[in-house]
């Protein structure tokens, strides 16, 4: 069967995400960035205008959002509303983390469900002439939340796990890697993608009045182990997963998160401290938060995996 044509695509991008919108069009002579004027009115409210706006009529259009603080969303659901509205071809949302539904749990009437929420607003992005709005999101934090979308948007959802592969293979001791999940939750997301490894599977468990990390099965000992999850905030769990497989013979200990989300400054918890012992070999995140791939520069552990060509890829499908 004869593949379609690919297309041109010209990127809108917030602010907040002009790095990583500048490397998905390095990777494509197809990507031509556009731009915007993000300026405010005296009371703060957003004064926005989209440049060259007569000229991407009949043009596939797509837009990188970062939602990455409550107050910079609003001005860009009114730039995500208005772009299909100006008789493009096609309009696709890239939102690389879903923010809300972290830790959200629906435990007792009065609980509000922002991720739903979230997917109801997103869910009414206007229809462009090609049809309905693609949702691009990586590693969405609960996998349910894909079915909070109604049928007035296609969401298409990915994942930054082949580039931890190719980074593993890369590694002078890809052939004693073992993998760990610090739950089932990670477990039943990634499992699959990553059954080539050994596995370890941890979990918390209660102990008197305090919750600590067991590990449940697989064995770490001799091994470059590394913890494999979707997001972290304050990295209490992941730095408790440490502890118990290094207890347990691990050798090297690394981590992998999608989302690297660390409110508050967290990941100074992570950084190699002159004199210090390294608890982590290497901690790699993906360009999804770019706030924090900004914060952490030029600082080990840490290593960013940018998604640029698996956006760029997802803009032709």
């Amino acid at each position: 069967m004869e593949k379609p044509n690919k297309k041109q695509v010209l990127l809108f991008y917030c602010i907040e995400a002009e790095e990583l919108a500048r490397k998905v069009a390095a990777q494509s002579p197809l990507i031509t960035l556009q731009s915007i004027n993000w300026r405010s009115f005296d009371d703060g409210f957003p004064n926005l205008f989209i440049n060259n706006a007569q000229d991407i009529r009949g043009q596939h259009v797509a837009f990188l959002a970062s939602f990455s603080l409550p107050e910079v969303i609003f001005e860009q659901l009114s730039v995500i509303f208005a772009l299909p509205r100006l008789f493009v071809a096609s309009f696709t949302l890239v939102l690389p983390f879903f923010p809300t539904g972290s830790f959200e749990r629906m435990e007792e009437e009065g609980d509000v469900a922002t991720a739903f929420t979230m997917a109801r607003i997103l869910s009414n992005i206007p229809i462009s002439r090609g049809g309905p709005t693609s949702v691009v999101i990586y590693d969405i934090h609960a996998l349910q939340e894909r079915f909070y979308f109604s049928d007035h948007v296609l969401p298409l959802f990915e994942t930054g796990i082949p580039l931890l592969k190719q980074r593993l293979d890369q590694l002078p001791d890809a052939d004693k890697i073992v993998v760990a999940f610090p739950d089932d939750g990670a477990w039943k997301r990634f499992h699959k993608q990553l059954d080539h490894f050994p596995m370890v599977v941890c979990a918390k468990v209660r102990e008197g009045d305090k919750r600590i990390v067991r590990i449940k099965e697989g064995n770490p000992a001799g091994c470059h182990v590394v913890i494999v999850d979707d997001l972290v905030q304050s990295g209490g769990t992941l730095i408790e997963c440490q502890k118990v497989l290094a207890a347990h013979g691990a050798t090297k200990v690394s981590a992998y998160v999608t989302h690297a989300v660390f409110p508050k400054r967290s990941f100074e918890r992570f950084t190699h401290k002159d004199g210090s012992e390294k608890a982590f070999t290497y901690f790699w995140i993906t360009d999804s938060c770019p706030r924090t791939v900004k914060a952490i520069a030029n600082k080990a552990p840490f290593e960013v995996l940018s998604l640029a060509g698996s956006i760029a890829d997802a803009l032709q499908i």
